[in-house]
């Protein structure tokens, strides 16, 4: 990369990663305010979206996978599956062709009350991403992927090192 073309970059990714960091404190403190909507702990509650979400994107999660996103070991996701599969937030399935494949999907009354905890914030995000074109956002999102991919290396390498 030519040196006209990474002048300020020090500068952008700093401001840039400060933005971040502030919005993941807000996210975090939106899901600590829906664990305690549902009453649940704040990692029940993160596994719980991660779970809702998966749904969403039509590719429901499997318990190793959850393990990995929300840096639980098995025998933690295991104890949290536990929890929600006995308070009825979530149901344990076997859907795949290799029947030792746990498939996890949420019960219809928690997809009530995600949507009710979160529909208010909807509109407002709605409009906010609204005002910006979608080649832009294309751009953002391929950003963040970067970025992510990345940290992820530098974590591979970390953890390799460690």
């Amino acid at each position: 990369m030519e040196e006209s073309a990474l002048d300020g970059a020090t500068e952008r990714r700093e401001l840039l990663v400060e933005a971040l960091r502030v919005y993941g404190g807000h996210y975090a403190e939106l899901s600590r305010s829906f664990a305690a909507y549902l009453g649940l702990y704040a990692t029940d509650a993160t596994a719980l979206l991660e779970i809702i979400e998966a749904e969403e994107r039509g590719a429901p999660i499997s318990p190793a996978r959850l393990s990995k996103r929300i840096l639980l070991s098995s025998g933690a996701t295991t104890a949290l599956l536990n929890r929600l599969e006995g308070a009825g937030h979530i149901v344990r399935s076997r859907e795949h062709s290799d029947r030792r494949v746990v498939t996890l999907r949420s019960s219809p009354h928690i997809q009530e009350r995600a949507d009710e905890f979160f529909r208010p914030l909807a509109a407002p995000m709605d409009a906010i991403v609204g005002r910006y074109p979608s080649e832009l956002l294309d751009q953002f999102r391929g950003l963040l992927g970067e970025m992510c991919a990345a940290m992820d290396t530098h974590l591979a390498q970390v953890n390799q090192d460690a």
